[in-house]
């Protein structure tokens, strides 16, 4: 049988507060309730507007994680790319936050992306499809 979708990614945290709300404040991402669900594990589930849960956030446990980093900046995965909306808008919520995002444009494509991290050097690829028009790739701080 065939893959149909990307279900979630799970992320390994020291800081779950944090992360939480970098995802929240700049995504728009709702936190769904996980008590219980994985007994002596904390965990969170971030779901999309339409309420499906996308992103798993995990206490870093060092048994299981060891000490949390790699020898790669973001680790054996590159990136996470998300399907989002309205570019300008969340190139203004990245500079509003004060999140460093790097704007792309890939000449013909009919889409722009921009670059973030999220607290834990998750590199994350915003895809905004339809939005492409002339401009220049540039850092926002």
């Amino acid at each position: 049988m065939p893959v149909s979708g990307l279900n979630h990614v799970n992320i390994v945290t020291k800081d779950l507060a944090g992360t939480k709300r970098f995802y929240r404040d700049l995504l728009g991402l709702t936190e769904v309730d996980t008590a219980g669900m994985v007994p002596g594990v904390e965990l969170h589930w971030l779901a999309d507007p339409a309420g499906h849960t996308i992103i798993h956030l995990q206490r870093h446990d060092p048994a299981r994680h060891g000490d949390g980093h790699s020898a790669q900046p973001t680790g054996n995965i590159d990136h996470v790319a998300f399907t989002c909306e309205d570019f300008d808008g969340m190139r203004a919520r990245c500079a509003e936050l004060g999140v460093a995002c790097r704007a792309v444009e890939i000449a013909g494509a009919p889409f722009r992306l921009l670059f973030v991290n999220d607290p834990n050097d998750v590199q994350l690829e915003l895809n905004f499809r339809n939005a492409a028009q002339p401009m220049e790739s540039a850092d926002v701080r």
